[in-house]
């Protein structure tokens, strides 16, 4: 049986982001999402999985993230998708059916101090 190998990474500061802010942080060439909620923050893929869509772009509602390219909504607590795309009918069908609902993938931040870790 193998062993997972915790990798622990910065990516930012509590004084980054004031509430209701979110940004794009770039660590060891992989992009990400940081979030902050009131005093809660959030760490998520930079990209939406439907079409790769910039999410620090986006809008943020209370945890949801909402993807500027075609409008899907993830929430950040846990990555689930809340809606795929904006679209309805049988766009949306035919989008389902090109590239079924995948959920966000999200990190669990921890405070150090001043400084916001997530294992990756």
């Amino acid at each position: 049986m193998g062993t997972a190998v915790s990798n622990m990474v910065e990516l930012g500061k509590t004084g980054d982001l004031a509430d209701g802010a979110m940004k794009e942080v770039y660590v060891n060439g992989r992009e990400f999402l940081l979030a902050r909620v009131k005093d809660e923050y959030y760490a998520a893929d930079g990209r939406c999985p439907h079409m790769g869509g910039n999410l620090s772009m986006g809008k943020l509602d209370g945890t949801i993230v909402t993807c500027p390219r075609h409008y899907s909504q993830f929430d950040l607590a846990d990555g689930r998708v809340v809606r795929w795309t904006g679209w309805t009918g049988l766009k949306l069908s035919l989008a389902r059916m090109m590239r079924s609902p995948r959920p966000l993938k999200t990190y669990l931040v921890k405070l150090e101090g001043d400084r916001l870790m997530a294992e990756i």
